[in-house]
């Protein structure tokens, strides 16, 4: 199905991460967009390069680790991976982290509770550029301000 999709072009991004395949389907994005909501994406390196290509408009977040120090404990504290697995997983990020200039934001995650008030802040942000205020919303303001005058 996945290799359909692909052949389809059903994905918006798809990327193959830690020997995983992963993508964003199409449909539900564009729907979620022509409704005017805030979509967050949680996607590697790759996929956000994809996502940026086709939708130049996306704020990209870099959410990053206080050190490699922690990262490895992290990594280490789930259980869930081999020392193979864990090693893999470092060295790319430390190649993932290269791309970090190349985002529009860069968050610190070294506080769970402070990264998600700080994520929650950018959107809040970025709904308020002119450039994403609907259109006819914007003319309704400012006509309401010209009648004013005199």
């Amino acid at each position: 199905e996945f290799d359909r999709m692909v052949a389809a072009g059903e994905f918006a991004e798809w990327a193959t991460v830690h020997g995983h395949r992963y993508g964003t389907a199409r449909r539900p994005l564009e729907e979620g967009l022509e409704a005017g909501e805030d979509l967050l994406l949680d996607i590697d390196v790759q996929g956000a390069r994809q996502i940026k290509a086709i939708y130049p408009g996306a704020v990209s977040i870099f959410l990053i680790p206080p050190s490699r120090n922690s990262l490895e404990q992290r990594l280490r504290s789930r259980g869930t991976d081999d020392e193979q697995t864990v090693r893999r997983r470092l060295e790319g990020a430390c190649r993932e982290i290269e791309s970090a200039p190349g985002y529009d934001y860069l968050v610190v995650n070294d506080d769970l509770a402070r990264t998600v008030e700080t994520v929650i802040a950018i959107v809040e942000a970025e709904r308020s550029r002119v450039e994403r205020i609907r259109r006819d919303d914007l003319e309704r303001l400012l006509a309401d301000f010209r009648a004013g005058r005199g």
